[in-house]
């Protein structure tokens, strides 16, 4: 699915693979923001740029590296935070700091950032998975990290399509 962020995308290193992936993302974001109150244009930006400049950085510190490069690109701010937001169920500023992160909180909280995170939650690649697939690949995650993302996934379930 070729996206009006194609080009900004290829230009920041994003591969066909991630594209695609993004692409994915989108499709199923748009399923959660189908007859809800949101903002249907900033869930496919930030569906489309939450994996922005992946070549650069791929580790736990990605979201907030990729929100600093929508910034300086001087993308809305309410986009950055999607992308800031979009890892798991989001981290805390507690557990940024000890994993050497800004300390900011990270955890999804409008409606837009909390449909991004969990429709990247459901594409492994650009394949659909299950949130127990998810849950059950994520079993090295810590407790409280792993109840955060089935938290996110049964919320997101009043309002799918």
């Amino acid at each position: 699915m070729k996206s009006r962020w194609d080009s900004l995308l290829i230009t920041t290193g994003c591969s066909e693979e991630v594209r695609a992936h993004c692409a994915a993302v989108a499709e199923i974001a748009g399923e959660y923001a189908a007859g809800t109150l949101v903002d249907r244009d900033l869930i496919e930006t930030g569906s489309f740029l939450h994996d922005i400049g992946r070549s650069r950085a791929s580790g736990v510190d990605h979201a907030q590296a990729r929100a600093a490069l929508c910034r300086s690109l001087r993308f809305d701010e309410r986009v950055c935070s999607i992308v800031e937001r979009h890892t798991g169920a989001g981290l805390t500023a507690d557990e940024c700091s000890l994993l050497g992160l800004i300390p900011r909180d990270c955890v999804p909280e409008r409606l837009e950032e909390r449909i991004v995170a969990h429709a990247d939650n459901l594409v492994r690649g650009t394949e659909r998975q299950s949130i127990e697939r998810l849950l059950w690949n994520s079993s090295f995650l810590p407790a409280r990290i792993r109840r955060r993302i089935f938290h996110l996934a049964m919320l997101m379930e009043l309002f799918r399509e």
